[in-house]
């Protein structure tokens, strides 16, 4: 019995110098293409190198540090994002042309919104703020569509990025008087007489408990805490409207009291499943599709332990050793705005004109400020089908072979994806390609530096391209666009 108790002992005192010394130690070349892989949309050459030369804690500390701080966008917005709404006078007086002119003009507004995102993804020194932002933007899901004032979907961008690395619990209260979010989920007409249950049915199920934590009983009750909370009409901004607020005792999960909506928040946060919740779903964003429940667990309990402190659990969850397990490498699909942005940045690609890469994004089904429903982009294996994968191709051929015509290939993916029934026949989706068709001319990548960093060197190559081995052999050339074009069209290439 004792040697038993001793050779445990000196196995988990083993164990533990492992994990201490892979702390430690270099993460390399490959760790340092996982971690940026996964952390931002791309890995440069020369930032795997630097990267390379970190310990985990280091690497994961340099990316949180500079996300945290950058709570503010670089490039400047389009000029019309401080408008003021339309009076509702006014609208009412439109005429059926002035009514679709206005809709042409909020559709031109929701574009350049979507250009000005994807810049923004391009040009940002901190990837990570981007990516935390795209993940935020998925879990409080508003769509352009319905809000229609353009404007405001730009402001919740704005909030979802000063919080994106912050505190969970601030971000959470400022959502909940966001006008965007007010709109699109109906509360901005709630009061106490009949009292909205979208927004409290939401921000239970999806913003922070997750199903099964809850009762119909406590939706009813939460909402009657959100009545009064609405928008200026005149301004846009959130209006606390206090002759329709229900002053009266409400009990939301066992807790009883005359809540308003930021105490219904504070009873949501201390429930441990709301902790749970939100790591699990980065976990699955940043580590695994299959979430480890025994370190969600320890992790939730840190992030609950911390107030909500998002950089925390970033920097732990960016460090562990699950997120640099050999099983969790290559594990997640690119989403279509990782596919697309990552293409550009890793190739570093000129183009005068974004829109196309907005619509390729779309067309893939990854359209910004208009996810499908309040429950967002599902993503995983939902982000490829016949359609989409031969999507992704056609715009590498259109990005790497200058021949091809874009127009035969979207026939191809019309063709295919009618035939399989993954998309809606020609509409809306059929404009768009038409549109990319027409705009995505004077596109070129910048093969200069590639051929000055790699020659034709394939191991060096496809370490900064794919996240692991290629599944198919690479054959060796003269012009290193001939591998490069080899290891796109490679599957592993969807992979990060």
């Amino acid at each position: 019995m004792l040697n038993k108790i001793v050779l445990t002992v000196a196995a988990l005192a083993i164990a533990s110098a492992t994990n201490a010394f892979a702390q430690d130690a270099a993460i390399g070349l490959d760790g340092a293409r996982h971690l940026l892989g996964r952390a931002g949309f791309a890995a440069t050459s020369s930032d795997i190198r630097a990267f390379a030369k970190l310990s985990r804690a280091e690497a994961a500390d340099r990316l949180v540090k500079a996300a945290a701080a950058a709570t503010s966008a670089i490039m400047p917005p389009p000029s019309w994002v401080n408008d003021k709404p339309p009076a509702p006078a006014k609208l009412q007086a439109l005429s059926q042309p002035e009514r679709q002119a206005l809709q042409r003009v909020n559709v031109e507004h929701a574009f350049e919104l979507r250009e000005w995102w994807f810049r923004e993804m391009l040009n940002t020194p901190s990837p990570l703020a981007e990516k935390m932002t795209l993940f935020w933007h998925n879990h409080f899901a508003t769509s352009q569509q319905k809000v229609r004032f353009t404007p405001l979907v730009y402001r919740q961008n704005l909030l979802l990025r000063r919080n994106a690395l912050g505190n969970f619990g601030t971000m959470l209260r400022e959502m909940g008087r966001d006008p965007a979010m007010l709109v699109y989920l109906d509360g901005a007409n709630s009061r106490k007489e009949q009292p909205n249950e979208n927004f409290a049915r939401e921000v239970m199920e999806l913003f922070t408990l997750g199903e099964g934590h809850y009762s119909e009983k406590d939706i009813k009750e939460a909402a009657r805490a959100f009545t009064g909370w609405s928008v200026d009409r005149e301004t846009g901004e959130f209006m606390f409207r206090r002759a329709i607020h229900d002053y009266g005792n409400k009990t939301v999960l066992g807790k009883t009291g005359n809540f308003d909506g930021d105490q219904v928040f504070d009873v949501l946060l201390n429930k441990p499943e709301a902790a749970q919740f939100i790591t699990r779903k980065l976990w699955k964003e940043f580590v695994s599709m299959t979430p480890d429940e025994r370190e969600i667990t320890k992790l939730a309990a840190m992030f609950r332990d911390s107030g909500y402190n998002i950089a925390k659990l970033m920097r732990t969850m960016l460090s562990s050793d699950a997120f640099y397990a050999p099983e969790n490498r290559a594990a997640l699909i690119k989403s279509p705005v990782e596919f697309v942005v990552g293409t550009m940045k890793t190739f570093e690609i000129e183009t005068p004109n974004l829109r196309p890469f907005v619509l390729a994004s779309a067309l893939l089904g990854q359209n910004v400020f208009a996810p499908p429903n309040v429950k967002g982009w599902p993503g995983g294996e939902a982000w490829i089908n016949t359609a989409t994968l031969l999507g992704r191709k056609q715009l590498l051929d259109r990005l790497f072979r200058n021949e091809d015509r874009m127009d035969v290939a979207m026939r191809s993916v019309d063709a295919m994806a009618e035939q399989n029934g993954d998309v809606a026949p020609p509409g809306r989706d059929a404009r768009m390609r038409r549109q990319m068709e027409r705009q995505m001319g004077g596109i070129r990548w910048n093969l200069d530096k590639w051929a000055k960093d790699f020659g034709t060197g394939v191991p060096e190559m496809t370490r900064v391209i794919l996240p692991m081995a290629p599944m198919t052999a690479v054959a060796s050339a003269d012009n290193p666009a001939d591998i490069v074009r080899q290891l796109v069209v490679d599957p592993a290439y969807q992979l990060k």
